[in-house]
This record gives C-alpha cells, sequence and structure tokens, in this order.
C-alpha cells in the first residue's frame, strides 16, 4: 500500500503550451502522470501532434516524443474535454506586460471561465505563469462565478522558475518547488504530484507565493544591473569587472551567479516581471525606486553600447558590421526583449549596414527585423569584407572560432565584445582592436 501512495499518478491537464506550459506538460509526463496540454493554436497544436516543438529548448523535442510514445503526454485544442479528464488544471497561458506595466490577465480570466464551465467534480487550478499580487483570489472569484451546481474546487499558485536553455534541468532538479494554497486537501495532492522530485517544497499563502516569483527575478536583475554599474566604474577607473566580480562572488553571502558584465538582461521574464513588480508596488502605495534604477541602467547599458560601437568605427554611418548572437541568451532561439533587437535596431537607423549569425534564432530574428538586415549560415561568411564584428549572445560555438581566420576575412580588424566571451590580452595580441564591457 505504502509502495502504491508513493508512486500515486494523477490525471493532469496543463492550458497553454507556450515555453513555461509545454516544459512543465512535458516533465509532468516524465515524472509518471497523464498529461494533457490544450493550447488554442491549432496549428501549434498540430505540430505537437507529430512530436514537432514551436520552441527550440535542449532536449525538449526528446521528452516530447518519448512521454507520447509512452502513452502520458497528448495534445489538444478541446478544452473542455481535457478538463473533464483531469484532476489537476495547470494555467500557463501568456501574461504580458502593458505598455504601463500592468500585467495583462485577459487570457488567465478567459482561460479561468472556460475551466469554471466545464468543470463537473472537484479539480485543483494551479496558476504556473507568473501572475500579479491577487491573481489567485481573482481566479477563485471567476470560477465560483461560472462553476454549474457549485461544484468544488481549490485554487493553489505554483510560480516556474525555468531558465531558457536547462530548463529541462531545473524543473526535474530545482532548488525549491514553492506553492500557495489555502487547503490541507490540496496541499496533499500537490505533493504526491511532485514527489518524484527530489527538491525542497515551500508551501505557503497564494499571495506569498505570487509575490515569491517577483521577488526572486527583480533581485536577479538587481544583480545584473548592480555589476553591469560596477563596470562603467571600472572602464572610468582602468578596472577589470571580472576580477571584481569574482572577489565579490567568493563573499557567500552575495554569490557569484548573475554577476557576469554585458549588454543587459532580456528574454520573456526579466523585463516583464521588472516592469509588473514595479507596477504592483505602485498600485499598492510603495515606490519602488530601487527597481526603478535597475531598469534605468539596463537600459542605459544599451545606449552605452551603441555609442562604443560609434566611437570605434567613427561613426557608423555605410559602415557594414557582422553581428553573432541575436538570441536574448544563449542555448534558446528567443527574441523576446533580446538587447540584440534595440542595438541593431539603432545601428540600422544610423545607416548601418549589418549581417547576423545566430545558431538558431535566425528565423525569430526575420520576424523583428525583416529585410533590414541580412542573415548568413555560418559565422565567417558574416564577417567576410566587414568592417567590424560585434558579439551580442554569448553561444558556446563562438568560443571555438578561429580569430586568424577571421582575422584575414574581417577587412576592419575592429571586435566588439558585448558578453565579455574572450580574453582581452590573447585577441589583441592577434591584431585586434577588441573592446568588452568593464576590462583593460
Amino acid at each position: 500500500m505504502a509502495k502504491q501512495q508513493k508512486n500515486k499518478k494523477f490525471n493532469i491537464c496543463v492550458i497553454g503550451a507556450g515555453y513555461v506550459g509545454l516544459v512543465s506538460g512535458a516533465c509532468l509526463a516524465e515524472i509518471g502522470h497523464s498529461v494533457i496540454c490544450v493550447d488554442n493554436n491549432r496549428e501549434k497544436v498540430s505540430k505537437l501532434q507529430k512530436n514537432i516543438s514551436p520552441i527550440y529548448e535542449p532536449g525538449l523535442e526528446e521528452l516530447i516524443i518519448k512521454n507520447k510514445k509512452d502513452g502520458r503526454l497528448s495534445f489538444t485544442w478541446d478544452i473542455e474535454n481535457a478538463v473533464n479528464k483531469s484532476d489537476v488544471i495547470f494555467i500557463a497561458v501568456h501574461t504580458p506586460t502593458k505598455e504601463n506595466g500592468e500585467t495583462d490577465l485577459q487570457y488567465v480570466e478567459d482561460v479561468s471561465k472556460k475551466v469554471a464551465t466545464a468543470m463537473d467534480e472537484y479539480k485543483i487550478i494551479i496558476s504556473k505563469s507568473t501572475m500579479p499580487v491577487g491573481t489567485g483570489q481573482k481566479i477563485k472569484e471567476i470560477l465560483k462565478k461560472n462553476c454549474k451546481n457549485g461544484v468544488a474546487f481549490d485554487v493553489a499558485s505554483n510560480p516556474e522558475f525555468l531558465k531558457e536553455g536547462v530548463a529541462i534541468k531545473d524543473f526535474l532538479e530545482p532548488d525549491r518547488i514553492v506553492v500557495g494554497l489555502e487547503t490541507e486537501k490540496a496541499q496533499k495532492i500537490i505533493a504526491d504530484i511532485y514527489k518524484p522530485i527530489k527538491a525542497p517544497i515551500i508551501f505557503t499563502d497564494i499571495e506569498s507565493a505570487e509575490i515569491i516569483k517577483h521577488a526572486c527575478n527583480s533581485f536577479l536583475t538587481t544583480k545584473i544591473s548592480f555589476i553591469n554599474a560596477i563596470a562603467s566604474i571600472c572602464e572610468k577607473n582602468h578596472g577589470n569587472v571580472e576580477e571584481v566580480a569574482k572577489a565579490m562572488g567568493l563573499d557567500k553571502r552575495i554569490g557569484p551567479d548573475f554577476l557576469r558584465a554585458g549588454i543587459g538582461f532580456g528574454g520573456s521574464c526579466f523585463p516583464k516581471d521588472l516592469s509588473a513588480f514595479i507596477n504592483i508596488a505602485k498600485k499598492c502605495g510603495y515606490d519602488f525606486k530601487l527597481l526603478k534604477a535597475v531598469k534605468e541602467i539596463n537600459d542605459k547599458q544599451k545606449e552605452n553600447f551603441i555609442k562604443r560601437v560609434e566611437e570605434m568605427l567613427s561613426g557608423v554611418k555605410n559602415k557594414k558590421i557582422a553581428v553573432l548572437g541575436l538570441s536574448f541568451k544563449p542555448n534558446t532561439d528567443d527574441m523576446r526583449e533580446a538587447p540584440s533587437i534595440g542595438i541593431i535596431n539603432a545601428l540600422v537607423n544610423k545607416g548601418a549596414i549589418i549581417k547576423a549569425y545566430d545558431p538558431v534564432a535566425i528565423e525569430n530574428a526575420k520576424t523583428i527585423f525583416g529585410k533590414a538586415i541580412s542573415y548568413c549560415k555560418n559565422p565567417y561568411e558574416t564577417v567576410r569584407d566587414y568592417d567590424a564584428l560585434v558579439f551580442l549572445t554569448e553561444w558556446p560555438e563562438f568560443f571555438d572560432l578561429d580569430f586568424k581566420k577571421i582575422k584575414k576575412l574581417l577587412k576592419g580588424h575592429i571586435i566588439i565584445d558585448g558578453r565579455n566571451i574572450f580574453d582581452p590580452q590573447e585577441i589583441k595580441k592577434l591584431g585586434f582592436n577588441y573592446y568588452s564591457i568593464g576590462r583593460k
């Protein structure tokens, strides 16, 4: 009997087959549950039914294929049928940020109504997307208002902490699992769901769980902006930001993670969550000046980098600039809020001619830049006969570039490294005019 309890499996519905929903659904299936992923985009569902992942995430497509074959994972656009077949429903839909920084909850509210009308027995509805504090109670109100015949339910918040590029490992081997809920019944079920994952579970109230996600991401952005501010001070005083960061990171109170200087943070989470948390604070009467400064430093970092490119090329009008790396970080094709977007658009607007290469993000980049820039199939084709080489993403394959070959191909012998990938002295020895951030 104890063995059966240890391996208890659940029928789970994950609504939203985007980045969070797809990774969560595949991983929940991997630990033994029966998972139905729902999405209203029929083209996306059709691709997933054919074992084609709509996003690039190392190991994800293989995980989808494996768990589909084993009968634990399926995809549909029929939300009513999926809800009826499930014990637990995870809401993982898009929560974009409005221009004023407020989180747009229209998709969450719409899905909550559909779940309510489809339910015919007790379910747990768990918010997986990043949502502002108070959303759990809003979901609860919508469910109460739209449920048929007063069907019982519980609401919980289970924020994700997935880093693109290592999301599967983050889900299956997390530092912690955070769950906000209201009843012992929900706590027992959710504890059983996550029993195969060996990590501490922090059970708290719904509001605290919602705040935890925004607090974590906002703190990490603060570390990034802090070290970028230090990099500016290093440049003005002939210091080396990497040596400063190394010494800081050895302090156990600080730690080394997120102390890497560069062109700033981007992606689908950090900029959105930072703006949302500033707005959340404002709505409850707190002026979060610290986070406003974090955002300002991040924006300024890209502006400073553009100025440096201009200085090294004595102006960029009609200058040919090769760009390596477009995605907001390596090991993903995600272009959302990528620093490359603002930097490339600014250079193009100033008259620069851009060729670019990225290992996986080219197709997504085309939807953003269109024909304003040219796209290449490898780094060497990108630099041929151009005036300067700019690095905007630290893809692992760039670490193994043949710089002697690049020296022959690159006309201008200027390298501007926005991610501090290389050793400045080694690159300079090869005859390049090399700039990196906060280093000599």
